[in-house]
């Protein structure tokens, strides 16, 4: 675990070093994971929404969601 000290005192810190690569891990998955749900199989539409997920859309957001974790994992491996 990573230490953080502030005068005397040293202070632990929650996840370490790594904390900003398992938050752009957590969230590129679930932002690529999300759209690629909302692909496959899309929640009945309320009134007013949309019939089905925009697909250029959710395409381009779920790739810029798995670059993201593969990026995220490959610094936390490396």
């Amino acid at each position: 675990m990573g230490q953080l000290r502030a005068g005397r005192q040293t202070w632990c810190v929650f996840l370490g070093d790594d904390l900003l690569a398992y938050l752009v891990l957590a969230l590129g998955g679930a932002l690529f994971a999300g759209n690629l749900m909302a692909l496959i199989k899309p929640p009945p539409p309320k009134e007013g929404d949309l019939a089905k997920a925009p697909v250029a859309r959710s395409v381009l957001m779920g790739l810029i969601g798995l670059i993201a974790a593969v990026w995220a994992l490959a610094s936390l491996l490396g």
